[in-house]
């Protein structure tokens, strides 16, 4: 994967990633706030909890910190996959958020 190339499909999971909490936050009681600086979105939730969704450009991965541990995630051409357990970004995104906000939370490349 080229650097362009990365840069195309990661950005266009930080833009999935934004416009899940706005869903969210519109359909439901949870009130997650999320902040993007550059190449990383911070998740808020009430609790004063986070979950971190950084672009690591020079790996070509993206970063995901969490109350249950850090994620490294590849794109594998058709998802990005952790580097440990093969589990899709957005399925890991949705179970560290549900556990974090105490109510399920849905996060999907697609709206």
């Amino acid at each position: 994967m080229t650097d362009p190339e990365f840069m195309t499909q990661a950005e266009a999971v930080l833009r999935a990633v934004e416009r899940c909490c706005d869903r969210i936050n519109d359909e439901s009681d949870a009130d997650v706030d999320n902040q993007r600086v550059g190449g990383m979105v911070t998740l808020t939730f009430a609790n004063r909890s986070q979950v971190i969704v950084n672009l690591q450009k020079p790996l070509h991965e993206i970063w995901m910190a969490a109350r249950s541990g850090g994620y490294h995630y590849r794109f594998d051409g058709s998802h990005w996959r952790d580097t440990k357990t093969g589990a899709d970004f957005f399925t890991d995104l949705s179970r560290n958020a549900s556990a974090q906000a105490g109510q399920p939370l849905t996060f999907t490349a697609e709206l």
